[in-house]
């Protein structure tokens, strides 16, 4: 993973790249390269806040490698304050934005505030792991590492199950035998589920002591 600045819109903008290469599945939500399927490289790029633009693929694409399929997501967090975890084989690295946190089950026509028009996720993880897996392990394991960004949020204090634009991405192995699992009692589930928690609650408390610094500081 390699870290990046661009000068955008009067601001010195961040992007971290994941550059896997061949040999690797991924499953996403993200605008560019979302869904299952063979990917490359993985882009987290940050925008500026209140991102408008209508076009987040094409402006990914303008961003990341030209060679491949991959995988882009936008954050307004500064992603060179990135968190990195690993467990047992498992890699995970979160960029934590936290001025919004919201609950997924709130009132019908409930909008957050400072939501911009396109939702720039604000909590970004991306997941590494070193063995193949089914499509329904896949999103076994995404639903596990949501479930333990949320857990994290909560031991750090924070009203909320994440934001209203979180993206996820995670890696496997497009060859070799395939795991059937991914919850969190799975062998590999298990230790994404604590390599994401760790990252997104240290970004979560990084977050919050760096912003309570800032106001105290009347910035």
């Amino acid at each position: 993973m390699k870290l990046t600045y661009r000068v955008e819109d009067g601001a010195r903008l961040g992007a971290l790249l994941w550059e896997f290469g061949p040999g690797w599945r991924m499953i996403s939500s993200a605008p560019l390269g979302g869904g299952i399927g063979e990917r490359e490289w993985v882009l987290n790029a940050q925008v500026v806040a209140g991102y408008a633009r209508m076009d987040p693929a094409d402006h990914l694409i303008s961003l990341g490698p030209s060679r491949g399929a991959g995988v882009g997501m936008m954050t307004a967090a500064s992603v060179d304050r990135y968190v990195r975890a690993t467990d047992g084989g498992v890699r995970a690295w979160a960029t934590v934005g936290l001025r919004v946190p919201t609950w997924a089950a709130a009132p019908e026509g409930h909008q957050d505030p400072e939501l911009a028009p396109i939702r720039v996720g604000t909590i970004n993880i991306v997941v590494a792991l070193p063995v193949a897996m089914t499509d329904a392990a896949l999103v076994n394991t995404v639903m596990t590492v949501t479930e333990a960004k949320t857990q994290a949020m909560l031991e750090a204090g924070f009203a909320g199950t994440g934001t209203a634009s979180d993206a996820v991405c995670v890696a496997a192995r497009a060859d070799g035998p395939q795991e059937l699992f991914g919850g969190p009692r799975s062998d590999w589930g298990a230790r994404a589920a604590r390599a994401v928690h760790t990252a997104v609650l240290r970004g979560a408390e990084a977050w919050r002591d760096h912003h309570s610094r800032s106001t105290f500081l009347g910035k």
